[in-house]
């Protein structure tokens, strides 16, 4: 960009109006959002004219900038240049506004659209449902006139993710063309009539795993396969992390195996899924698969393998894999890493070496990496690593009653009723409090949630 913004300053002529949209789509490719910005404050200065296609590239500039008061004057610039109107500039307007979490202005720019596709009613049912306003959001989707897949997957995903399994279901059961659509109907390109495509069905599974509702993503999983999504990478994906976090490593074993075509978040899901099961020796199996097949492991694979190593107590092979890293695969280890292996360390009784391994990291130690050892201090019954690691949660976030929960425990398995005491005070000091925990179950197709 920068030998082109040099060639542009150079240009003896520049009232066209094409060039400066030019510059500007390079400019926000480039994520240079300022750059934008600038460029149309030197536009308006030079008296050229901007046309519907100048301000939707400057709107979500500011929009990914969060700068509101240009947005704000580019919106004046609309109205004074006649655009406001324009459906084009007018979706782009709202996407801006809601993206600032001012829905409501967005809603007046919607309502003062002359003509609204199918583009800006998605735009302003995004809108509502990325501020939570989920019945604004179906109240919208029950008018629009038109309804095409992306806004069919986004109403259900946006249920789904809410909890509402039974309205998300629902939606999805309502998707025209359900019934009929075959994989071959997506390869001739008939896609756009409304069909329930992959993203539908991945942002249904991705609720579900969260939610942990086996019952709706095994049905999901018997629907993907009637409709000719049974190879598809996304979707395959989508029912191992599903059935992984729902508690059925077997299954996702099943669909792995069921593939044809792998990508890097299918061998990532699995290896994952398997170290965190207590499967480590199939997790590091299917790691060895992994390089033989070619597929380039990243940060994301050696979390797994750090974590089935941590888990079957294999300290030097999850120490040579952490190694590995950096001098075999030019992976720079991140927190996440440094802190499985103080849980790999601290986990085989080794917590001198895991707080001395702490001590020469690269980065400060977060609370994740000192709740590993706090743990660990009291499996192996190390008040004095207890006391340390607490001492340094409180550092990190003083009001969080899990940590004096834990070395509270330490206290007591180890009679050291004193202590227990003088730390219930310190407790109750800090207005610490234990959060009852919470447990859903579905029943019926509902969600319930348990003490």
């Amino acid at each position: 960009m920068t030998q082109s913004s040099s060639m542009f300053d150079r240009l003896p002529e520049r009232s066209h109006t094409s060039l400066w949209n030019v510059m500007s789509k390079g400019y926000l490719q480039n994520h240079a959002y300022n750059d934008v910005m600038v460029l149309f404050a030197d536009m308006r200065r030079e008296n050229v004219n901007p046309n519907c296609y100048t301000l939707p590239v400057v709107l979500k500039s500011c929009c990914k900038a969060f700068a509101l008061r240009e947005g704000e004057q580019v919106h004046s610039v609309a109205i004074k240049t006649g655009f406001k109107s324009n459906t084009y500039v007018g979706t782009n307007l709202i996407e801006f506004y809601s993206g600032g979490g001012h829905v409501t202005r967005a809603y007046r720019v919607f309502t003062e659209m002359v003509l609204r596709n199918v583009v800006s009613w998605t735009a302003m049912i995004n809108g509502y449902v990325a501020n939570g306003d989920l019945v604004s959001a179906k109240r919208l989707f029950d008018l629009a006139p038109e309804r095409d897949v992306v806004l069919w997957s986004r109403i259900v995903s946006a249920h789904a993710e809410a909890g509402d399994m039974v309205e998300a279901k629902r939606l999805f059961d309502l998707m025209p063309g359900k019934d009929l659509m075959s994989y071959n109907t997506l390869l001739n390109g008939y896609a756009n009539n409304g069909d329930p495509n992959d993203a539908t069905l991945v942002s249904v599974l991705a609720a579900c795993a969260r939610l942990g509702s086996l019952d709706f993503g095994k049905w999901v999983h018997k629907y993907a396969e009637r409709s000719g999504y049974k190879g598809n990478v996304y979707v395959c994906n989508g029912l191992m992390d599903m059935y992984a976090k729902c508690g059925l490593v077997e299954c996702s074993i099943d669909v792995f195996n069921s593939m044809d075509k792998k990508d890097l978040i299918s061998w990532n899901t699995i290896i994952n899924a398997l170290a965190v099961h207590g499967h480590g020796a199939d997790a590091l199996e299917i790691f060895g698969e992994m390089k033989s097949s070619g597929e380039k492991p990243d940060g994301i694979t050696f979390i797994g393998i750090l974590c089935a190593c941590s888990h079957m107590g294999l300290v030097k092979d999850g120490l040579d894999h952490f190694h590995s890293m950096r001098d075999e695969h030019s992976i720079e280890p991140q927190i996440e890493h440094y802190g499985c292996v103080v849980d790999l360390l601290a986990r085989g009784g080794l917590l001198e070496q895991a707080l001395e391994f702490i001590r020469k990291m690269p980065m400060e130690a977060d609370g994740v990496v000192w709740t590993a050892l706090l743990a660990a201090s009291r499996v192996h019954k190390k008040i004095e690593f207890a006391e340390l690691s607490l001492k340094k949660l409180i550092e990190i976030d003083r009001e969080n009653p899990a940590n004096y929960v834990m070395l509270s425990n330490v206290y007591g398995e180890a009679r050291k009723w004193e202590d227990l005491a003088r730390l219930k005070v310190a407790m109750r000091d800090t207005g610490s409090k234990k959060v009852p925990g919470l447990s859903s179950i579905q029943t019926d197709d509902e969600i319930g949630v348990m003490c």
